[in-house]
């Protein structure tokens, strides 16, 4: 049929509208495809949202980003692709690992080496290598910190934090933690301020304060789901089980591990799944049903092979070797367990180390091995009490600046108390002379009541004069210490006293160029190393920066000029390679030896200082001693 011109005439202005109307269409949703900025500020936003969605994000980003090239930008997204592989796929990590690394020398942002490393480190310390990821995660705050990138410095101390408190480290690791938390609001980082204050919950948790854990869980948990961070919830609602676990609360236990395992199963979160499942079980070995928490740890297991946790792995061993031994199987037991304690031994965490060791014991008793039964029960024992002690100095440490404010309320408590007893005492024994057993009665408890404030404060005094004479830092007695036995050997002894001051040499540029978290690492390792060379009765101790000094009872100058040699030699030997590289760190010494019954401290640290400076003059590296007839009649001074 032939064409109508006609109609054709009439139909193209038709389709030229058409056709111009679809291209503004087109035109107007290419305007509105996210930029990379947009998608990788979205997708680190994402992360602790919907975990899959940041990826795809990220992904995006890098689409756009091959076309106009943006090493800051594809830094940034690849440290989300290896934030979230570093739980999944090792061997994907690392090759985001390597593309960030390679772009590092185009970078206008320095502190993007900072979040290299510390991806890096989180990597190493999924699977186990807890040493390494320590350094890495060291060296990543000096160069955050030189770089003045508050934020990576936060996400760095975050994750350092974090190992710390596994590690057992618990007063540094809330400090760096609290740090984190800080800069996170400074930097207007709400969510990761959230994460931060699950750490220091997790850290309360291994301390043993399981109350106060799952207190700040709850919180957390709270401003979480306010926050629509469905993966955040998973992992604080798995925490948050952890802690009502540790406290017996069996019932409660399993409702939060419940949650988790809902919540990770709608995320698609492996990780998350492995480690919810894994509660369950120990619900269930807690609760006499050993075949049900096999059925359970079979399901964590599968899950778990879909990550390089290996503690996640080495915890569900443990459970598993539980439930074995409930149902008898002994030797599967054994060898789940031996499994599970490598692994825990690695990464030295003791608070799973003393409940394997424990329970091997118990398994190689039904076994008949009673040697070794006898052997894991003493681990078993050894640990937990090292355990304790750590937990009860390390939450010390942690509120000895709050103690004085926390003992003055209670005893205001106390006495408020005791004072409305009194009063209701009083009155009730107007009206009936029937209660006033119950008086007496509530009187007496008052009274133990503040006897056991009375014994308990003098402890806790105690306790704060020995960390008043001790040096922070390096953990050897400080200069009020060093002086105080000086000043009384100065006046009860008959014999000559030595003392040597030493001075770190060109310590300033350590600081300078390695930053000051590398200069305490140092000083702390020239003190390890020269307190095991100093026997008692001399006294090793910190004088200040980097000032230290020996006090030698009952010794003449030659032999303390012997000492200092020793100890000069023995400081030029320290390897510091770690930190310093081909660098060797020397130290000057100056020696004085007192005149019995005539020099006072006074004297005998002028005379000190003024040979440790000719020791200065000398070149540094050596040791030198002054002896001034002047000083030595100089009167005793009160």
């Amino acid at each position: 049929m032939p064409i109508n011109r006609v109609a054709v005439t009439r139909l193209l202005p038709i389709v030229a509208a058409a056709l111009l109307s679809g291209a503004s269409t087109l035109s107007a949703r290419a305007s509105e495809k996210p930029s990379a900025p947009t998608l990788i500020h979205e997708a680190e936003q994402s992360a602790r949202v919907d975990p899959e969605s940041g990826r795809r994000q990220a992904e995006s980003a890098l689409d756009l980003l091959r076309r106009d090239p943006n090493p800051d930008l594809e830094i940034r997204a690849r440290l989300v692709l290896c934030d979230y592989y570093s739980e999944r796929d090792r061997a994907a990590a690392e090759e985001q690992i390597a593309a960030a690394t390679a772009l590092l020398p185009l970078t206008s942002r320095p502190g993007l080496k900072a979040g290299v490393l510390d991806c890096q480190g989180e990597t190493l310390q999924t699977v186990g290598e807890n040493d390494q990821a320590r350094d890495l995660y060291a060296q990543a705050a000096v160069i955050a910190t030189q770089a003045h990138d508050d934020q990576m410095l936060a996400q760095v101390l975050f994750s350092s934090g974090y190992l710390r408190g596994l590690r057992g480290e618990y007063a540094t690791g809330l400090s760096e933690l609290r740090r984190a938390q800080t800069l996170f609001e400074q930097q207007q980082m709400p969510q990761h301020a959230l994460s931060a204050l699950d750490s220091i919950a997790i850290i309360y948790n291994r301390m043993g304060d399981y109350p106060e854990a799952a207190h700040l869980y709850q919180r957390a948990l709270d401003a979480q789901t306010k926050a629509g961070l469905k993966r955040e919830q998973a992992v604080t609602l798995h925490n948050l089980g952890r802690a009502h676990e540790n406290m017996q609360e069996w019932d409660a236990a399993r409702g939060e591990f419940a949650a988790s395992l809902d919540l990770s199963r709608q995320l698609d979160y492996v990780r998350g799944q492995a480690y919810a499942l894994r509660g369950l079980a120990s619900v269930a070995n807690a609760q006499g049903n050993p075949n049900s928490a096999m059925t359970l740890l079979d399901r964590a297991t599968a899950e778990q092979k879909r990550t390089p946790d290996t503690r996640l792995l080495a915890q569900i061993q443990l459970a598993r070797g539980i439930a074995l031994h409930q149902l008898k199987r002994l030797k599967e037991s054994a060898a789940a367990l031996e499994q599970a304690l490598a692994v825990f031994r690695q990464a030295d965490s003791v608070g799973e180390l003393a409940p394997t060791y424990d329970e091997l014991a118990a398994v190689d008793a039904d076994l008949g091995d009673w040697r070794s039964a006898f052997e894991y029960r003493t681990l078993a024992q050894s640990t937990a009490t090292r355990l304790l002690r750590n937990q009860l100095d390390q939450r010390f440490a942690t509120l000895k600046v709050e103690f004085d404010t926390a003992a003055r309320e209670q005893e205001n408590v106390l006495l408020t108390r005791e004072n409305e007893a009194n009063q209701k005492a009083l009155s009730q024994q107007q009206r009936a002379s029937n209660l006033r057993t119950a008086v007496v009665v509530l009187t007496v408890l008052l009274l133990a009541m503040l006897v056991w404030l009375a014994v308990h404060q003098r402890r806790t005094t105690l306790r704060l004069r020995e960390l008043a004479m001790t040096d922070e830092l390096t953990g050897v007695p400080n200069r009020r210490s060093v002086l105080g036995l000086l000043a009384q050997l100065l006046r009860r002894s008959a014999t000559a006293t030595s003392i040597l001051i030493m001075d770190v040499d060109h310590f300033k540029s350590i600081n300078d160029r390695h930053g000051h978290l590398i200069g305490d690492e140092t000083l702390r390792a020239i003190t390890a190393n020269l307190r095991e060379a100093v026997a008692e009765p001399a006294v090793f101790g910190r004088l200040g920066g980097e000032e230290f000094a020996v006090v030698l009872p009952d010794t003449e100058l030659d032999q303390a000029i012997t000492m200092a040699e020793r100890l000069r030699e023995r400081v030029l030997r320290i390897d510091l390679s770690r930190w310093l590289g081909e660098r060797r760190v020397t130290v000057s010494i100056g020696v004085a030896t007192s005149v019995p019954a005539r020099d006072s401290i006074s004297v005998m640290l002028r005379r000190a200082d003024a040979a440790l400076y000719a020791a200065k003059d000398a070149g540094r590296n050596c040791v030198r001693t002054q002896v001034n007839p002047e000083d030595q009649a100089t009167p005793r001074v009160a």
